[in-house]
């Protein structure tokens, strides 16, 4: 990414600048209005229409009109034939991958279910499988993805791109996953845990945009949360930053994946509230429970109606600590809408010091693409370069 400085020298050069700075905040953003543009690189919107016009004028950004709320804008894009790179969620039972050029244009997709355990060498040979069919049925070859952004739900080091929590993914810790899928299609991959890829997805596209401080909580299989303070993700020095399934809400609990007793994941995880049901609904899996709350069903309502009211207590302190302006809840048990987000919220709520307008509540708009969104934009970011695209502008 292009920091952002005061330049020195001659006007060109500002110019110049200038221009880096705006193309690198396309990148980023995908689609974005000369509005929009002026107030996340703080130039003067005569300066960004400036801009934008010798960009165009020059083959590297497009511009279209547009509607925003309620009135036309012009939004501008990087154009099509650019970077192209590759966005993979690897998730508890299913393996989603999304192709995208540098204008954040999805440009071909695919999902994949995978068995319960599935193993790191067969996942990852599956995904690379795939990556290779999508871009053979595009007519592009390899060497044209500038970068492969992996999402996994697990932690992950920041430094080695590893995992970094032993138990939490068993068969995959002891995988340089990264060297593999690298060595198996020869582009450079990044990895990143699947809730912190949310948190850019919904912060580039989705439901935190625009918003500072937010945080991604992913209700699934089990949870986590993503969150960006100062509109950047927050890792922390072991890549466990957000990592609220391991959070203890009961001290007599069953013995979590990560050693601890009565963690959040035990609790509200899809395992533990599929076994709460057992008796009374036989055998059934988390999307069977997902659609008879949503059709309506007490017990499965009730049961999901229960977990919001705990994941949100463990929020509502996150919250405090964090002291952040929006919660977005994605995963498959956001999909019962406010079933899950009602009681959620209200746990946040009620605490005083959060009160009733600080924080606002709101479920995910990617449907279910927000994690591999998210990979596929670290991906631009960091393999692709904006100065190259600018490099003539003066």
């Amino acid at each position: 990414m292009v920091l952002y400085g005061g330049p020195s020298g001659s006007q060109a050069s500002l110019r110049e600048a200038n221009s880096v700075r705006v193309v690198d905040a396309i990148q980023r953003y995908g689609r974005i209005t000369q509005v929009e543009l002026a107030a996340v690189t703080g130039l003067s919107s005569a300066t960004i229409s400036n801009i934008v016009k010798q960009l165009v004028e020059r083959g590297v950004v497009a511009t279209e009109n547009t509607i925003r709320s309620g009135r036309r804008a012009q939004l501008v894009h990087l154009r099509t034939q650019s970077a192209l790179a590759v966005g993979v969620h690897i998730a508890k039972r299913a393996l989603r991958i999304e192709i995208a050029d540098a204008s954040h244009t999805i440009t071909a997709e695919k999902v994949l279910p995978l068995p319960t355990d599935h193993r790191a060498d067969t996942t990852l040979d599956r995904a690379a499988l795939l990556i290779s069919e999508l871009t053979d049925e595009m007519g592009v070859p390899l060497d044209e993805i500038v970068g492969i952004g992996l999402a996994l739900p697990a932690p992950i080091d920041p430094h080695t791109r590893n995992i970094s929590v032993r138990g939490i993914m068993r068969d995959w810790e002891e995988t340089d996953i990264r060297h593999v899928l690298e060595r198996r299609l020869g582009r450079p991959v990044l990895v990143e845990n699947d809730a912190n890829a949310a948190a850019i997805g919904e912060y580039l596209y989705g439901n935190l945009r625009g918003y500072s401080d937010g945080v991604y909580i992913r209700a699934s299989y089990h949870c986590g949360a993503g969150i960006m303070l100062n509109g950047k993700l927050h890792h922390g020095p072991h890549g466990i930053a957000g990592e609220i399934g391991h959070v203890q809400v009961d001290p007599l609990g069953p013995i979590c994946q990560c050693g601890n007793r009565g963690c959040l994941n035990t609790v509200v995880g899809a395992d533990a509230l599929i076994d709460l049901l057992r008796v009374s609904r036989g055998h059934l899996s988390l999307r069977d429970v997902i659609t008879l709350a949503n059709d309506g069903d007490p017990g499965c309502v009730h049961l999901i109606s229960d977990a919001g009211t705990t994941i949100g207590q463990v929020v509502a302190n996150l919250i405090t600590w964090l002291d952040t302006q929006r919660i977005v809840v994605g995963g498959e048990l956001a999909e019962t809408g406010d079933i899950l987000l009602a009681p959620l919220s209200s746990a946040i709520r009620t605490r005083p010091l959060l009160g009733y307008d600080r924080v606002s509540v709101v479920q995910s708009a990617l449907h279910g693409t927000a994690e591999s969104k998210g990979a596929l934009a670290l991906a631009l970011q960091t393999f692709s370069d904006p100065i190259t695209a600018t490099s003539e502008v003066a």
